[in-house]
């Protein structure tokens, strides 16, 4: 996939931007605080409904204006069509394709997938199980159709058994209607992402040595429950547990990916600048796995890739960015040290976009592009 045309208004300091990019390689510069990552938190809302920055709708409006709007010409692998995406200050969310409403989120991100690079991309070794059970599921959001539902059914079910819980007096077998979607739904979740994480070990570590060099590096997957026991005998022997602090301790929802460099985590263990190439080996295997398991490519959104990477890791990224011939948006501050990467590529199509307190000229032609329509 990638983005044809992009459309901005009123989005944080961006009054009014169109762009036309590259199906390649976009290099947007600028001061900081200019706007640049603006242009990627636009299209990571045109994906996800959402930014990648914050949560808070009224944060991406720009001051004093009623709503922020996005739109996107998206294109490749047989599909050509337009998404758009408008937030007010009351927040409400508008989503569309092709003109017509999108009935969810879920909706939205399978026409433009997208996988962002930035400073909190890091959480993916530091932070909590839950970003790495995001980590996880982008992936089989993407491959397994019935991922989605099933996952939504887990939440509905795992919700009402927590609120039982909560009940001094509740029997086990007053969980038996919520009990049953629930073992059923966690353990076909469990069979996808299980699924998903074996394929993406053999790719991760046919590249990981390319970004980091260490040895004993290890990706394992835990299910969230012990993987020798029946999800069923679980909730049965964990009820008395589960009754006393409130809710389920043990399901799909507490799963995780484990990374770990001779048995200890290596968020422990790696120095900062391995950390990063790690992460980057991460995102980059997950990109290279959907592209060979769907047939189609996401789009990626790096930002401030110069101060992140060193130079050998830094070419080493772009490398493998150009081995996946997909898309690519890359933000920085100085423009030559965002050119200097691309410079021995002449095979590749590179676009280049200064930012400037909220207007963004491409370089090449020093003027805007033309009026990008809905």
């Amino acid at each position: 996939m990638s983005l044809k045309r992009l459309a901005i208004h009123q989005l944080r300091n961006i009054e009014s931007a169109e762009l036309v990019p590259s199906p390649q390689v976009n290099l947007i510069y600028g001061k900081n605080g200019s706007g640049k990552t603006s242009i990627l938190e636009a299209i990571n809302i045109l994906s996800l409904g959402r930014s990648f920055r914050s949560h808070r709708h009224k944060a991406l409006i720009r001051q004093g204006q009623p709503g922020v709007t996005l739109f996107g010409r998206v294109s490749g692998e047989g599909t050509d069509l337009s998404i758009g995406v408008s937030r007010s200050l009351s927040g409400e969310a508008i989503l569309k394709a092709n003109g017509s409403p999108v009935g969810s989120v879920a909706e939205l991100a399978s026409y433009l997938p997208v996988q962002a690079i930035n400073s909190d991309t890091f959480s993916l070794l530091e932070g909590s199980p839950k970003v790495r059970r995001q980590y996880i599921d982008w992936l089989v959001f993407h491959v397994e159709p019935q991922f989605f539902n099933t996952w939504k059914t887990a939440q509905k079910s795992l919700k009402q058994r927590n609120s039982l819980l909560r009940h001094d007096r509740i029997r086990p077998e007053q969980l038996t209607p919520w009990d049953r979607p629930l073992i059923e739904a966690t353990e076909a979740i469990d069979t996808f992402r299980a699924g998903c994480i074996e394929q993406l070990k053999t790719v991760f570590n046919g590249l990981v040595h390319d970004f980091v060099a260490v040895d004993d590096l290890v990706l394992n997957y835990y299910r969230g429950w012990d993987r020798q026991q029946r999800y069923a005998d679980v909730l049965a022997a964990g009820f008395d547990q589960d009754r006393k602090q409130g809710f389920t301790r043990q399901g799909a929802h507490r799963a995780d990916l484990r990374i770990t460099v001779g048995g200890l985590p290596a968020a422990d263990v790696l120095s900062r600048g391995q950390q990063k190439c790690l992460v980057c080996a991460l995102k980059i295997a997950q990109g290279y796995l959907f592209s060979q398991l769907t047939g189609r490519r996401c789009v990626y959104l790096v930002d401030d890739l110069p101060s992140e990477l060193d130079g050998d890791h830094r070419a080493m990224l772009v490398e493998w960015l150009e081995r996946m011939q997909t898309q690519v948006f890359i933000t920085g501050v100085e423009k030559e040290a965002l050119e200097a990467d691309w410079l021995n590529k002449p095979e590749t199509e590179v676009k280049v976009f200064h930012v400037e307190q909220g207007k963004v000229v491409p370089f090449e032609q020093g003027q805007p592009h033309q009026q990008v329509t809905e």
